[in-house]
């Protein structure tokens, strides 16, 4: 591909200072603790909820619905329309839990529920899992973005770990949420941008784009049969309402910014935000992925590609920014895949750094620390998980397939952390014992499901008849359906654990 105009270098990096620059400006509204992990418990609601939205959109979605709706169908908008009842399921249940318990961590509760291990095993999953997301997530941008600048992948990389890193440390959650709010805005309108100039570029009309796409069932949503080996209707619903309860329910990263709202209304009114404009976004997102197939069906000559080797889906989008948009606009839509990418890795760093303050260093080493050396721990945490996620990505172009890696490491260490909070939330029974047993079980179950399907010779008749979407599904309900029996039939017997210490209260100092 062609390397980019002066003109929209230009844009981008003015874009990139430009959030930069926002982002340090909170620097000295968040240099205590409440302001750096808690926003001072005083934003609006629709920047909260434009700020779960960006997080929503990584660039991985920003890439790879149109390559997968251009490659296949609709299928994966599944996903998205389980996203109301999560939300609705979120404001009846999840926000007055965590706002009336008025802690910014989101494990400190297990601890009460079921003892410390409880809380530091949902912690590392959760640390893990932020690690393995912030390096796919920059590794697949830069993978991106490298033919359409001409940067190398590994620039890229650095590029993007220290900038976010940089104002996700100087202005702290203020200024994750408020880019985010820029960058969100910035990619809605680079997507809608693209959608329009499709609709207008196809050489019949827009009407042309309908006509091939239902020719091909482009906007099938998936088999409704009942197969569980498949990514039907019902194995894609199963898995976004999972995947969204776990979002909404024990991300560290959305709890946080429940907590940084000014009242419950705002709160409430972030979740409605973020999921319902989700929704219609994604669906653009899929439907650009669908005009381009209509679009290069309908002129294959300007695709490059041969008879035998064909244009890879996920390079398509990008293939159609730099060759067919106005100078200007392709760097409007470079800068909008990287506040794609920026919008959730800031969010990783800032809600890493608030989990090693309240649940291990307080938790396990200094629970009296005050204001400064608090922030001297936020400060340090943020610099070196911004190393490690950047490191994390430039390993992952060892990686024979990025995704692929992404899907086992995230199944592996999130796919117990929802069951293990709905036990504590639907039993008052299930107590240490229980709880112990339904997440070990549930491990086990997990790592069946992820590595069994590669398993040949005498082992091939003991593998996973599930689709990989289903790991996460049976995982949780594993660990939630043990743990019920166990605590209502077991004849395990524990005392409540004690009362959990190092709870993380800010400080102003």
């Amino acid at each position: 591909m062609q390397q980019l105009p002066t003109i929209d270098i230009a844009v981008l990096l003015i874009y990139l200072a430009g959030v930069v620059g926002f982002g340090c400006w909170f620097v000295r509204r968040s240099r205590t603790t409440e302001g750096f992990m808690a926003a001072g418990r005083s934003l609006p609601g629709w920047a909260v909820g434009l700020s779960i939205f960006g997080t929503y959109v990584s660039s991985i979605s920003f890439l790879a619905l149109p390559g997968k709706a251009y490659s296949d169908n609709w299928n994966p908008f599944v996903f998205s329309l389980a996203l109301p009842v999560a939300a609705f399921l979120a404001v009846r249940y999840f926000v007055p839990f965590y706002r009336t318990g008025g802690e910014i961590s989101a494990y400190n509760h297990l601890e009460h529920r079921f003892g410390a291990w409880a809380r530091t095993y949902a912690v590392i999953c959760y640390l893990l899992t932020q690690l393995a997301r912030m390096g796919t997530i920059m590794y697949l941008v830069a993978l991106a973005l490298s033919p359409l600048t001409g940067w190398d992948v590994a620039t890229i990389i650095l590029v993007t770990g220290v900038l976010v890193t940089f104002y996700t440390l100087l202005g702290g959650i203020k200024a994750v949420i408020w880019t985010d709010v820029v960058q969100s805005i910035v990619l809605t309108v680079g997507a809608l941008v693209c959608m329009v100039l499709l609709l207008l570029d196809m050489p019949e009309g827009p009407g042309q784009i309908f006509r091939i796409a239902a020719e091909h069932g482009k906007f099938s949503l998936g088999s409704f049969g009942p197969s569980l080996a498949e990514p039907t209707f019902w194995v894609v619903l199963a898995y976004g309402l999972t995947i969204n309860l776990q979002n909404f329910g024990i991300d560290q990263s959305y709890v946080q910014r429940y907590i940084t709202a000014s009242s419950d209304a705002e709160a409430t009114k972030s979740v409605w935000l973020g999921a319902m404009l989700y929704l219609p976004i994604s669906a653009v997102l899929f439907f650009i992925g669908t005009a381009l197939f209509a679009f290069y069906t309908a002129q294959p000559d300007l695709l490059p590609g041969t008879a035998d080797v064909a244009v890879k889906p996920d390079t398509v989008f990008p293939h159609f920014i730099v060759t067919r948009l106005p100078v200007g606009i392709v760097g409007l839509l470079i800068a909008a895949i990287f506040a794609a990418a920026m919008s959730s890795v800031d969010s990783s760093l800032n809600s890493s750094a608030t989990l090693v303050l309240c649940d291990i260093y307080k938790r396990y080493f200094r629970s009296s620390a005050g204001g400064r050396e608090s922030m001297c721990v936020l400060y340090t945490t943020t610099l070196v998980w911004g190393v490690l996620g950047t490191a994390a990505a430039l390993a992952m172009m060892q990686v024979k397939s990025a995704l692929d890696a992404w899907w086992q490491l995230s199944s592996i260490f999130s796919g117990g952390m929802l069951g293990l909070f709905l036990l504590g939330l639907i039993s008052r029974r299930a107590k240490n014992p229980a709880a112990a047993t339904g997440v070990l079980i549930g491990i086990l179950v997990i790592v069946w499901m992820t590595f069994s399907p590669t398993w040949t010779g005498r082992l091939a008749p003991l593998r996973s008849p599930f689709h990989s979407f289903m790991i996460i599904v049976v995982g949780t309900l594993t660990i939630l359906l043990v743990g019920l029996v166990v605590s209502r039939f077991g004849k395990l017997t524990a005392k409540s654990p004690p009362t959990a210490s190092g709870e993380c209260e800010t400080a102003s100092d």
